[in-house]
């Protein structure tokens, strides 16, 4: 099997796609991370493949949990400046990906046989993008986040400021020197503060105008979810890293023991959850999850069998594995906590103590 990373010329060189086409493609990204072998790149689906929209749903999760609870506990939520963050959040999630994948090439980690040149187009490997062309674009989206921080930073004061200067902490300095936190076994760490505290509380924050103790307690369910997928994607690339001396926690904890680490984060989420509702810190809607259950008993399975040798017919992430059923998780867990805490709101069920 060739590398898709490797396929971006001849895509680009097949007959363009109609519109349905078009709309099979980019939800192949979306959904993926890749398309079909062989499958023209149109302007939107390179922009999805150099962004890697694919884990956007994380971030658009983070924010809908801060925004919905604000609506529920706020005396005067502003559903503009929760639009504001959430497209600030969203186009700061896409910087950073590119961000990684610039300071990782340089840096000598990316290479087309590193993993992250396998499972799906490289934006400087495979050819989608040039090296100034990302840099340029880095560049753009940073002018547009700071014009929504800026807005905000009007509107809510200071504290917005701590918000998203905290958060650009982490994001750039994940790989970039001299901190490579990424390298040093808090990447998962940083990764669990940006997608709870930050991006959930910094939300709330900006559309209510408050900072209720409790808001951080919210946050910490879904952080553990976002951490869980990380962690999967770095035992899955657990030997490159080590071999190129990467210190991810997995590295530093072991293979098994990170596995281990996972399957606890995961089963942790539910008792959480569950135990916020009869603090009362959250309304029983978000009881949702437990019909996660069922998804949760399957990757806990796949979390405690072997990887397989190749990679089951039509999958089309390999050679990354547990990530992907991570993330399959996380994505109907978010998607239900998100849609309780949307049932708590309509019919004003407790939200918070």
């Amino acid at each position: 099997m060739r590398p898709p990373g490797n396929l971006v010329g001849e895509r680009t060189a097949a007959a363009p796609l109609g519109p349905a086409d078009l709309i099979t493609s980019w939800r192949q990204i979306i959904g993926t991370g890749n398309l079909a072998e062989g499958r023209p790149v149109d302007r939107v689906s390179r922009w999805l493949l150099i962004t890697r929209a694919c884990v956007f749903s994380m971030t658009i999760t983070s924010a809908l949990i801060g925004g919905l609870l604000a609506a529920a506990t706020a005396a005067d939520p502003h559903l503009g400046y929760f639009s504001l963050a959430l497209l600030g959040l969203v186009v700061a999630h896409a910087t950073n990906n590119m961000i990684n994948d610039y300071f990782d090439t340089i840096g000598g980690v990316d290479t087309a046989t590193y993993t992250r040149a396998q499972y799906a187009p490289h934006p400087l490997l495979s050819g989608l993008i040039s090296t100034r062309g990302l840099l340029v674009t880095i560049v753009a989206l940073n002018l547009v986040d700071l014009a929504v921080g800026l807005i905000l930073l009007d509107a809510r004061g200071w504290t917005v400021a701590a918000f998203a200067l905290a958060g650009l902490f982490i994001s750039v300095f994940y790989v970039a020197p001299p901190l490579k936190l990424k390298h040093h076994g808090l990447g998962e760490p940083g990764v669990f503060i940006v997608w709870g505290p930050l991006m959930i509380g910094g939300t709330y924050y900006v559309t209510a105008g408050t900072m209720p103790a409790w808001v951080w307690l919210a946050s910490l369910p879904y952080a553990i979810l976002v951490t869980t997928v990380l962690i999967g994607k770095h035992v899955d690339k657990f030997e490159q890293d080590r071999a190129r001396g990467i210190h991810t926690l997995p590295v530093l904890l072991g293979r098994t023991a990170s596995l281990r680490l996972t399957q606890a984060m995961m089963i942790a989420f539910y008792p959480i959850v569950a135990g916020l509702v009869f603090a009362g810190t959250l309304g029983p809607g978000v009881l949702l999850v437990a019909f996660a259950l069922p998804r949760l008993a399957q990757t806990l399975q796949t979390y405690s069998a072997p990887k397989p040798d190749q990679p089951p017919s039509g999958y089309r992430l390999w050679p990354l594995w547990y990530v992907a059923h991570a993330f399959r998780h996380n994505k109907l867990v978010g998607g239900l906590f998100v849609l309780g805490l949307a049932l708590n709101l309509g019919l004003g069920l407790l939200t918070s103590p």
